[in-house]
């Protein structure tokens, strides 16, 4: 059996963050879907086609990588793509208790599995709104986005 997972957000940037998350995920399951969603009540920096193109062109050289867009229940999209497990990183206690909850009621609904990686310390201040808040006040924020290996 293919151990597929599902690591979503808003991406709004994708950080260096976000891939190592993908790469330590990558250690764990056969196959792993980036789910870029797309919220109609949330504002967003970068277009979702922008933020799915980003990320594409950072594993298309890794077949088991697949990027999508989806705008539904996180369950759903993992029930669409044959995911057994959702990936989530976390950061602090916060993150921590946020992503729980998350997983308590994907888990009470579908009984969809969450594997939560904490990040590396020398990540853990790295975030998306913080790459937005440095990049609107005219900060280089090169150093906080994944190159291409």
């Amino acid at each position: 059996m293919t151990r597929t997972a599902i690591f979503v957000g808003s991406f709004d940037p994708f950080t260096i963050g976000h891939d190592d998350i993908v790469r330590r995920a990558l250690a764990l399951v056969d196959h792993l879907v980036i789910g870029v969603g797309i919220n109609e009540h949330k504002h967003y920096d970068r277009p979702a086609e922008e933020r799915l193109r980003t990320i594409q062109q950072l594993y298309d050289d890794e077949p088991r990588i697949t990027v999508k867009a989806f705008s539904d229940l996180t369950i759903d999209f993992a029930r669409r793509e044959g995911a057994q497990f959702v990936i989530k990183g976390v950061r602090s206690v916060k993150d921590y208790e946020y992503e729980r909850e998350q997983a308590d009621i994907n888990q009470l609904l579908s009984g969809l599995e969450t594997i939560l990686l904490c990040a590396r310390p020398q990540l853990a201040c790295i975030s998306s709104s913080m790459v937005r808040e440095l990049f609107h006040f005219g900060m280089d924020t090169d150093q906080y986005l994944p190159k291409k290996p």
